[in-house]
């Protein structure tokens, strides 16, 4: 399956592409970048390398939409529980999580809202500082 993704980096790097091998429970997938020709191989991307990989609608995005940054009141989803993720450079995202286990090297976390441009979010545990559950 193609897989439309926004790659980050630990060190700030971020790549474009798609992948049609990322697995959560895999060390390492492949990326075809956005505007490489065909005859180049994919890139290999390492996991534990990562912050997150932000699977995407659109490369583009919606630069002009202001995110909302919290819960709506009463806010419930079938994406799971509410939860606030704190990374190392201080970044948070707040979403809905229903796999998350502190024993796997990451987990997928839903937008809170419809019109986000992520589809979903896999975020590396190993660049994470907290994890904060909502009642």
């Amino acid at each position: 399956m193609n897989q439309r993704m926004v790659v980050h980096f630990q060190d700030g790097q971020i790549l474009k592409g798609n992948s049609h091998d990322f697995f959560p429970n895999k060390d390492l997938f492949h990326l075809i970048l956005l505007d490489q020709p065909p005859s180049e191989k994919p890139m290999e991307i390492s996991v534990s390398q990562l912050k997150a990989i932000f699977f995407v609608k659109d490369f583009w995005g919606q630069k002009d939409r202001q995110k909302r940054k919290g819960f709506a009141s009463g806010e419930k989803s079938l994406y799971g529980k509410k939860v606030v993720v704190q990374f190392k450079d201080k970044e948070h995202l707040y979403g809905f999580t229903q796999g998350y286990s502190a024993n796997r090297p990451g987990f997928f976390l839903f937008p809170t809202e419809q019109q986000d441009n992520n589809e979903k979010i896999f975020v590396v545990r190993s660049f994470v500082t907290k994890i904060e559950f909502i009642d």
